[in-house]
């Protein structure tokens, strides 16, 4: 889908890392490294989303850290087209709302780190889960988004949180 509108695979890689979660920072050795992709195709995809104002970029000491600028107009709007590309919508759509009792869904692993692996990570923070039919909806969305699911419950979130990224949180109007 994504491949078809943008043609760079390294430009790809960069705004799933950058878009999936605000967070994620990364710099051109260690992009590179992560990718498998010579430092000059990430330097030079670097410069355009740095000149296109979509990534902001600090020094720290000898690098630079790279970054996603949520200030940018464009930046909800790439962030949703990323977010639908690694399935992430279809996973809230059909595995946390079709449950219906879920508090919370968190993203860990990989993909909360801006890496396309193939295995999304989810929590999910839910009291009283029919398992079969989380079983169900598991096998239906691996199927339409093409990648595997770990999905682990808990009743309740553990003191002090959990890390990741955070893809759904029930509102008080919810309840």
């Amino acid at each position: 889908m994504i491949e078809s509108l943008i043609t760079s695979k390294t430009r790809i890689k960069l705004l799933v890392k950058f878009f999936s979660n605000a967070r994620n920072r990364g710099y051109l050795r260690g992009l590179a490294e992560e990718f498998g992709e010579s430092t000059n195709s990430v330097r030079i995809e670097l410069n355009r989303l740095s000149n296109a104002g979509l990534l902001n970029w600090k020094t720290e000491g000898k690098t630079k850290s790279y970054q996603a600028n949520e200030n940018h107009p464009l930046y909800m709007d790439i962030k949703n087209i990323v977010r639908k590309y690694l399935g992430f919508d279809t996973l809230i759509d059909q595995v946390v709302q079709g449950l219906g009792s879920v508090d919370k869904a968190i993203i860990s692993g990989d993909y909360a780190e801006g890496k396309d692996t193939g295995t999304i990570e989810l929590t999910i923070i839910a009291e009283k889960i029919n398992e079969d039919y989380l079983k169900f909806l598991i096998n239906k969305t691996e199927e339409k988004i093409n990648r595997k699911l770990k999905v682990k419950i808990l009743e309740t979130e553990p003191e002090g949180g959990l890390p990741g990224l955070l893809v759904y949180e029930q509102s008080s109007d919810d309840l």
